[in-house]
């Protein structure tokens, strides 16, 4: 097996409090990589011999971003939305509807073409561990075959029949319920992870919301919400209840939210893009941080409501708008993620975690909100490998 030493790193961020603080500072650091894994991290006067000797120069070395909320199998665009909305007109969960009809139309290479291309993109800014959500076939085979092509490139898949009550089904909401609790999660079930569902007015109410989720649940399929994007409601309560492993927008939250949150395993991911994108009220992290609720920072990239893959965008949106810390906004971004996702094996450089970094072409992970629109990742590495 080949070793490779990384060596000349001015700031490694290894997410181990061991060393220090959340972020587990190494100043002056290196890190062995031996195939997939980290074998070692310390200062680089101590570094062990390896293999392959790589010098990055004085950069600083951070966990790949561990994305945990994104929509990316879809076809068509929502220019024209955004740019009325823009101009003017509210976003409403409605709007999905758009993209429905276009993913319908759309073939299983195009998608796949699509998926792809928007994995590649996150990727170069740092991305090493995605998810991604069915949603936008709202049918048996189109979200069935969503998941699928969604599974032959991520291993976090996530169904979600219960986006918008398909359009087919708009005066009978509680048989696409239904549909989704039992044809539907039949045939998705075998290719997801998780199961989803967007509990918001114009989506699904509480009660449709716990149908859906104690049905994927017993097929083995872990909850995660959609909650309190738009509005004040259940999502948030309901998501602790069941032992969801996130929340996923926390935009409206009640003191109650709060403290549910903070007492539970469940993570707030935050998703700025969405606010960026619809001009709306910020997600207060600062609120849920000071509370003790663990939180993520994630893209929610999609084509309606937050079109970008970019995290390093996203988690400079979190340090100007949301109260985060550059420090806070880093976490969140990496091992956050991996809490939502509940992984251990990301979104930290320890020994025995697999080798998933980035290297920036600066100093510091501060440069991130500090530089906002830099194209600051010089080198992806995922499972070892240098891929970007």
């Amino acid at each position: 097996m080949t070793s490779t030493l990384l060596t000349g790193i001015g700031s490694l961020v290894t997410n181990d409090p061991a060393h220090g603080g959340p972020l587990g500072l190494i100043e002056d650091a290196a890190l062995v990589i031996e195939g997939e894994r980290i074998a070692w991290i310390g200062p680089a006067s101590a570094a062990p011999d390896a293999d392959v000797r790589h010098d990055v120069g004085g950069r600083a070395v951070l966990p790949g971003f561990v994305d945990s909320h994104s929509h990316l199998v879809f076809a068509g665009d929502r220019t024209r939305e955004f740019n009325a909305r823009m101009s003017g007109r509210r976003y409403e969960a409605g709007g999905i509807r758009t993209t429905v009809a276009a993913t319908r139309a759309a073939s299983d290479a195009e998608l796949e073409a699509n998926l792809v291309r928007h994995l590649a993109e996150g990727l170069r800014q740092g991305t090493t561990t995605q998810e991604t959500k069915s949603g936008y076939g709202l049918t048996v085979d189109d979200e069935s075959r969503a998941l699928a092509l969604a599974a032959r490139h991520t291993d976090e898949v996530t169904y979600l029949g219960a986006h918008i009550v398909a359009p087919e089904y708009a005066d009978d909401p509680a048989a696409y319920v239904a549909l989704v609790t039992g044809p539907m999660l039949d045939a998705c079930a075998p290719h997801a992870r998780w199961v989803d569902v967007f509990c918001e007015k114009g989506a699904f109410d509480g009660d449709q919301a716990r149908a859906i989720l104690t049905a994927g649940a017993a097929r083995g399929l872990t909850p995660r919400v959609h909650a309190n994007q738009l509005t004040y409601g259940p999502g948030v309560q309901l998501a602790v209840e069941l032992g969801a492993a996130s929340a996923d927008h926390c935009t409206h939250l009640t003191g109650e939210d709060v403290a549910a949150l903070a007492a539970s395993d469940t993570v707030a991911t935050l998703l700025p893009g969405a606010e960026f994108s619809t001009r709306a009220e910020w997600p207060d992290a600062r609120r849920l941080l000071d509370a003790g609720a663990t939180v993520a920072l994630s893209t929610d990239c999609n084509p309606g409501s937050s079109y970008t893959s970019s995290m390093p965008f996203c988690l400079a949106l979190a340090v100007r708008d949301m109260g985060m810390t550059p420090d806070e906004a880093v976490w969140s971004a990496t091992a956050g993620g991996a809490r939502a996702l509940r992984r251990t094996d990301v979104g930290a450089l320890t020994p025995g975690a697999r080798a998933d970094l980035q290297i920036l072409d600066a100093p510091s992970h501060v440069h991130f909100a500090y530089r906002p629109g830099v194209p600051l990742v010089e080198e992806v590495w995922r499972s070892g490998v240098r891929v970007s």
